[in-house]
């Protein structure tokens, strides 16, 4: 039997207070996979508690890193250098976690021991030739079932330094490829058509290894060694999505978050926000971070430039449900990655605001949302945590109580959503159930 989870959700409060999102997942992780391969003892603090990235953690735990955890949101990693990782015993279980299976699978590219990658089962649907491709022209030996997971990797004679410019700009592409790249000798680049979150090479660099960072070009130098360092995660942008929107979208609501991380390169919701009429003050705390205050909007429909695309992929979802409570039409494009996330977001959260009586038409890059009230219904969040987090916010304010199925996932990036949703006002109920 099978363990399920619904969420009931009843509409009508009123959202209020202050509180502090969860650590940021991108960082989390790799904060383990870096401290894991310098030298010397990391401390980590605001490390996320999420199922993703505990199965990073474990995963290096399996390849001979010695973990600790004095206490929740704390790691201590005790690092053994590029060549100190050993052969596991068994396969590395990444859970739902792409980020996680694609960072590891450049590192694990370069070792001298074979290792395979598994996953959930939506992990385990989830493409993963835009990294093996390019990770095979350095001489990897990756094999795949029909480009999904799992993934065996083969020991290989030696890995080559590559310039590689991938067709569609990823940070999960660039940094599977840095991470191998610290193993080839010589440099290796990449160049990214279009900016995107920059996480990798600025840790890579904090860590001490040799980096250069360029405007459409980064690079790595093999050979190099880290240092271990303390590293502070700040909470994490992408969950701070979810009670941004709610308040925008929820009469007379004002909510703030604290410390929450704003890099550039992840808050492209925030110019979509404004662009709508949104009514946010960020004021910066510390070098990176910031304490954000939201008030209830009246928001209008826009189209999004689709050079915020790539600074906002993972916030998509709650941008889906700003646009059906604004007024007027959002018009969305060069989103085609959403296909391809923990579910075809684009059609999940197409198919489900239907259900709650907005209009909504699908493109294979993005839609068209024309925003009106919304109705209470049973709606299908695919397993996919974002999605379940964005159609609570949309049964926050709909005409009656709603259903949201398939939420156990949100474990995996916001452990706290539910008892945070109700310190704030919101309502959810939380319905297991077992199937076969």
């Amino acid at each position: 039997m099978t363990r399920g989870l619904d969420w009931r959700v009843q509409p009508g409060g009123v959202l209020r207070g202050e509180i502090r999102v969860p650590g940021d997942k991108s960082i989390s992780h790799r904060s383990i996979m870096l401290a894991s391969l310098a030298e010397g003892r990391s401390e980590i603090d605001g490390f996320l508690e999420g199922e993703d990235t505990r199965a990073t953690a474990r995963i290096f735990s399996q390849l001979g890193v010695r973990i600790e955890t004095p206490g929740p949101g704390q790691r201590v990693v005790h690092g053994v250098g590029l060549h100190g990782l050993r052969a596991p015993t068994q396969d590395l279980d990444c859970g739902n976690a792409g980020t996680g299976m694609r960072l590891i699978a450049g590192i694990l590219a370069a070792q001298s021991f074979p290792s395979t990658l598994i996953g959930d089962d939506s992990l385990s649907k989830r493409p993963m030739g835009r990294i093996t491709e390019p990770l095979t022209q350095m001489g990897a030996r990756i094999a795949s079932s029909d480009g999904k997971p799992p993934l065996q990797i083969t020991p290989a004679a030696a890995l080559t330094a590559i310039d590689y410019s991938p067709a569609v700009a990823s940070a999960q592409v660039k940094s599977a490829l840095l991470l191998a790249g610290l193993y080839a000798p010589g440099e290796t680049v990449v160049r990214e058509p279009h900016p995107t979150r920059d996480y990798t090479e600025r840790m890579l660099a904090a860590f001490g290894w040799p980096v250069s960072i360029e405007p459409g070009r980064v690079s790595v130098r093999g050979g190099g060694r880290g240092t271990g360092m303390a590293v502070r995660v700040p909470s994490d942008f992408s969950s701070a999505a979810f009670p941004i929107v709610a308040a925008l979208v929820t009469p007379g609501s004002q909510v703030q978050l604290r410390g929450v991380g704003i890099d550039a390169r992840r808050t492209g919701l925030l110019a979509a926000l404004r662009m709508m009429g949104a009514q946010l003050e960020v004021r910066p705390t510390s070098l990176g971070e910031a304490d954000i205050r939201i008030d209830h909007t009246q928001l209008r429909g826009v189209d999004i430039p689709e050079d915020l695309v790539p600074d906002m992929i993972d916030e998509f979802p709650a941008l889906f449900v700003a646009a059906a409570c604004a007024n007027g039409t959002t018009r969305i494009r060069g989103a085609a990655e959403l296909r391809v996330k923990e579910s075809d977001r684009i059609a999940v959260m197409a198919a489900a605001l239907r259900r709650m009586g907005v209009e909504v038409t699908e493109y294979a890059d993005g839609v068209d949302i024309v925003g009106g009230g919304l109705a209470g219904a049973e709606v299908d969040s695919a397993g996919d945590h974002r999605c379940a987090m964005a159609l609570c916010i949309a049964a926050g304010v709909a005409g009656s109580c709603s259903t949201i199925t398939d939420c156990a996932n949100v474990e995996t990036s916001f452990p706290d959503f539910v008892q945070l949703w109700g310190a704030l006002g919101g309502s959810i109920e939380e319905v297991a159930h077992e199937f076969s």
